[in-house]
């Protein structure tokens, strides 16, 4: 009996260090079956750059509205007899320079509100204008605790939280899963925000979906922080003589 206490007090001590680190590592813990059905769509914002082009069924009628295109240059097989589309870039103001119709804001508009407001503005010059519109410097940043950090672009213009992770080749052991930092700018405004990816409400919040240009960092946890000033293998020596010492002392009372 007095064996089989002592054993039971180890596993105790082992799950205790098992549930520790099953709270800190995995994602989305206690999610529900509900989903986010909140729609998103990024929001124009200066320094944007766009590429628009408007078409009809009457190309001749379109083609005014539309910036010229440039040849490339260069000794490259794709630069050889190919031309590039004349892009758009939105200034401090939120306003672009469009061809014709003169100057144009689109700053802070969705892009749905914006490819509206283009046709609008055509409709009393081309009664049957299709405006396509992308943004072409949609990316995001991953940097600390990560396997691949890097910028990374976005052609969908659409992307998560957590597939901005992954595409950084997720979290390493070290990060802080329940504390990354999340810097954006918003009318000219720096936002920090810390979300906590380990409880799943994060999933309902406006910063679950990315926006350009959006910087996440991932700090390193305390035995990232110590075994970078004492060396990794002294931390996790301590580490294990400190759970055997705890073993060795409730098995031998």
């Amino acid at each position: 009996m007095k064996y089989f206490t002592k054993f039971f007090y180890v596993v105790i001590v082992l799950s205790l260090f098992s549930c520790a680190s099953r709270k800190k590592i995995v994602y989305l813990q206690n999610a529900s079956t509900e989903s986010n059905n909140h729609s998103y769509e990024p929001y124009l914002q200066s320094d944007d750059v766009l590429l628009i082009i408007v078409s009809s069924e009457n190309p001749e009628i379109a083609a005014p509205y539309n910036l010229k295109s440039v040849s490339i240059q260069g000794n490259s097989e794709e630069a050889i007899n190919s031309e590039r589309q004349q892009t758009y870039i939105i200034d401090n103001n939120g306003n672009i320079e469009f061809p014709i119709l003169g100057t144009m804001h689109l700053g802070g508009l969705t892009k749905t509100q914006a490819v509206q407001k283009i046709k609008n503005e055509l409709k009393e010059h081309v009664t049957d204008a299709v405006v396509n519109m992308r943004i072409l410097n949609f990316k995001v940043s991953v940097l600390g605790e990560v396997n691949k950090p890097s910028s990374y672009n976005v052609k969908s213009e659409r992307i998560t939280l957590l597939e901005a992770l992954s595409l950084a080749g997720d979290l390493t052991v070290y990060g802080k899963r329940n504390n990354i930092l999340l810097i954006r700018e918003q009318n000219g405004t720096k936002i920090l925000e810390r979300i906590d990816i380990t409880k799943s409400d994060f999933i309902n919040s406006e910063y679950y979906y990315l926006k350009q240009n959006d910087v996440i960092y991932v700090e390193p946890n305390k035995t990232k922080i110590n075994s970078s000033s004492i060396g990794p293998n002294i931390t996790v020596g301590i580490s294990a003589l400190s759970l055997i010492v705890t073993i060795i002392a409730l098995t031998t009372r």
